[in-house]
Order: structure tokens, then sequence, then C-alpha cells
């Protein structure tokens, strides 16, 4: 009698490696990927995860991966960059990485129409960069513009410094080409800048994450090179005093391209690991881009408005000084060496900026928790660091204490309380589930997951995440 080996969990990682090779080549999968690949930013998969790593040419391998999955209830984990802070891209056990990295292809760029048709792994600022002998730009640019994909872009619906003029992600898309769980090609939106026709796919699917299709390439929309840039530096007392240099731009004719507050304890984290000089105290600062035409005017009438409040207002004539300036908040803050410390992502209306800063502060003296943040202000965004120092006897110990975790909890309540919500850009991913009550009512939830079940029945497309 032949008695048969039993089939464990090696073999069966094998044999779906083997079955991938197949159907995508043998040079697009990896069954013992890089560390690279074990999560994004903040969320590394448990130690010993074993999933398989693939990485397509074109839109047939994605979608013959996905096809591979479908047969084998195989787990899909769709990847970008990996510069996401969620655990939006964070391997499961079993499951398939897709990363759509090597989909690097502007495929067209448009001027009179003012699109261009990118594919998902086209880094963010290499659209720019392309766009720019045109005479145009892509707006969207989260901090991470130089690493992180047009795709994962729109997975999370990024935002950036230029969104309180320009928008979010989703206001510069639209049209998508994506992948369904099943493998089927579906194309959604329209390549003109104005379009009703159905329900509108597009706009459902940018933020879902990654949950509900695999983003191969969308057509976005492209903006004409400012023709002038400014950069300004706001002053002032403390972060309630920039809240209402916020205020007073919002009653001002000028819309800025991009309003970032930082507080004192984030200018002194800047200065700290860059050297710089910026820290006075607890004054915080409001750094300003203006662009367009009438910048000499822009920026009269802003410093007028900014005066009118308390602002020391300094105009950076000096380009270099100014890109200087905006690579110091590109580059945020320092590595934390020595302390635990926990970044968050929340949004408040603007009117309420000033208030949740108060709460801030007073969250982090109830749990003896240092804090500081700097702002998207122009729309309220804001990313508070919460910092505790540690200990010599849990030098080894990478988990967060309690105190930072009740202290992120009551801000993220803060934030709900103001009418805000508990993700402004990072999205949800793994690590903003258990706030997703707060701001989702049952009805609301329950109808996602009945989307989640037409658009991926089986429920592969990154299970555990976002929903």
């Amino acid at each position: 009698m032949t008695i048969s080996a039993p089939v464990g969990p090696t073999t069966v990682h094998e044999d779906l490696a083997a079955r991938l090779r197949a159907e995508v080549g043998a040079h697009a999968v990896q069954d013992s990927p890089s560390e690279i690949y074990q999560g994004d930013r903040a969320v590394r998969a448990p130690q010993g995860t074993r999933f398989v790593l693939v990485l397509p040419d074109d839109v047939a391998g994605v979608q013959a991966t996905l096809r591979v999955a479908q047969e084998t209830a195989t787990p899909v984990v769709p990847r970008g960059a990996g510069t996401g802070l969620s655990g939006g891209a964070t391997p499961t056990q079993g499951a398939i990485v897709l990363s759509l990295e090597r989909l690097t292809a502007v495929r067209e760029i448009d001027p009179v129409d003012e699109v261009a048709v990118v594919e998902a792994g086209v880094i963010t600022a290499d659209l720019s960069t392309a766009l720019a002998p045109h005479g145009f730009f892509y707006a969207p640019d989260p901090a991470s513009a130089a690493i992180s994909t047009i795709g994962g872009n729109i997975a999370t619906n990024a935002g950036g410094l230029h969104c309180a003029k320009y928008g979010v992600t989703r206001e510069s898309v639209l049209a998508l080409e994506v992948v369904l769980a099943d493998g089927t090609l579906l194309r959604t939106g329209h390549r003109s800048l104005k379009g009703v026709t159905g329900l509108d796919l597009t706009q459902l699917l940018i933020g879902s994450e990654g949950t509900l299709a695999v983003v191969t390439s969308a057509t976005v929309r492209i903006r004409p090179l400012p023709v002038a840039r400014r950069t300004l530096l706001a002053r002032f007392a403390d972060s309630a005093g920039a809240a209402a240099g916020v205020g007073a731009i919002s009653r001002s004719p000028v819309r800025p391209a991009a309003t970032e507050l930082i507080d004192g304890g984030t200018l002194a984290d800047i200065d700290a690991h860059s050297g710089s000089s910026l820290a006075r105290g607890t004054d915080a600062v409001l750094l300003l881009e203006l662009d367009g035409y009438g910048i000499g005017e822009q920026t009269a009438d802003l410093t007028h408005a900014l005066e009118a409040v308390g602002g020391d207002v300094l105009v950076i004539e000096d380009e270099q000084e100014a890109e200087r300036l905006w690579e110091l908040r590109r580059s945020g803050r320092g590595s934390g060496a020595g302390g635990h410390r926990l970044g968050e992502d929340i949004a408040v209306p603007k009117s309420r900026l000033a208030e949740i800063f108060t709460e801030l502060a007073v969250i982090g003296e109830r749990h003896g928790v240092q804090t500081s943040a700097l702002a998207h202000a122009g729309d309220g965004n804001l990313h508070p660091l919460l910092a505790v120092d540690r200990e010599a006897s849990e030098a080894a110990d990478s988990s967060l204490p309690p105190t930072l975790l009740a202290a992120a909890d009551d801000l993220v309540r803060a934030a709900i309380d103001l009418g805000g919500t508990i993700s402004g850009e990072h999205g949800i991913g793994t690590s903003k589930q258990g706030w997703l009550d707060l701001e989702l009512s049952p009805v609301s939830r329950a109808l996602q997951l009945r989307l989640k079940d037409a658009f991926d029945p089986q429920h592969l497309l990154n299970p555990g995440k976002a929903l």
C-alpha cells in the first residue's frame, strides 16, 4: 500500500509559487522575498509570515495573478512602494503580495485635454518631471512623493502639501483601469472633465485600499505650471496664534498653494536632526507657498491678513532658502532614537484647529506623554506625534507602551468630537480599524460590506484591511 506524504504549509506555498511562475513568468515570482516587502513604514508582518511576491511586467500579468488567486482561494495584498503608514500593504500568512512597481509607463500626455494616462507604478514626483517639458505638473504631492506611486496614492486617496488649493488625489483622477478579484479588466470614469453616466465607480475605488480591485492605470488631470511661486514664513507666539493665522487666510482673498503649521515641539525636533535653527521657544510657524499670477498682490494681501492677527511675516526671496525650508518640512522629524514614538493622522474643520491643539496638550499632560504636531493647516489635517522616553530595561522591546496607545485613543476621539475624522490621508489599513465605529454608523458599515461582497465575493483582496 502506498501512503501519500501529507500536504503541509511548505508544500502549499511551493505549489502556489510554481503555479504563478507558470502563469506570470519565473522572473516575476519570488517565494523568499526581500525584507522590504514585509510591510509598510508603520506595520510589519509577524515574524515567520510566509507569502509569495509577484511583480508583473504588465496588466496581463496582474490579471493572471488574480485568476490564480481566485482558483486557489489565496488572499492578495496589493502593493505600491510600501510607503503607507497604516498597514495597508502588510502581508498576511499564505498570501500573494502583488506589487505594481514594474508598471511604470506614462502612456499618454495630452496638454489640450489636460490629462495624462499613467500606470500604477509610476513614482508620483516622476510624473511631474515628465510633465514639466509640456508646461504642466501633477498637483497631489504627499510628503513621500519622491518614492510613493500613483497606484498607492489612489488606493489611499493620498493628500499632501498642496491639497488645500488643488485637492487630494480623488480631485485629480478622472478614470481608472482596474483588475477585479476574478481577473476581469474594468475601466471606469471618463476622459472628459465632466461626466455623470452611471454610478461613480471611480470615486468608490479611490481610497478603497486595494479591498475592491487592483488599480493598474489612471487618467489624471494635469495643471499648467504656475508662472511664479513665492514662500512666506509667518511666526506666531504659539500654536493657537498660528491657528488664528489660518482663519485669517480663510477670510482673505488669497488661497495659498500650501499652508503648513509647524508647532514649537516639531520645530525643535527638526532642528535637532537637521542642524537648522527654526525653533524659538513655544513659537509656531506657518510655512506658506503662493503661486500663479499677481504674486506681488497675493503677497501683500496675505502679509496684511497675517500681521493683523499677530503674525511676524518673512518673505523668502532666495529660492534656495525657500527650497531648503520646504525640504525641512518634507523630511519631518528625527528618528526618535532612545524613545517610543507614535505618529497620528487626524483631521478637523479648519475652524477647530486651535481647539485640537489645545486638546493635544491636555492629553499629553493627562498621560505623561510628550506631544507635538505639524499640520496641513489649509485643510485641517494634523500629524501629531506622541512620545515617551524608553527605559533602559525595555531597550529591546519594540511594542508601544499603554500610555501612548491611550493618548492616541483620546486624541482620535477628540477629533471626532470636533467634527473631524479618524484619518485625514493615511487610510485605515490595520492600524485604525478599532476606531471605525466612532465615525461610521452600523448602516454605513453594513452597506460598505455589501459592496465588498459585490466586488470580491470570496473576500480575497487585502483581507483584514480598511473595512
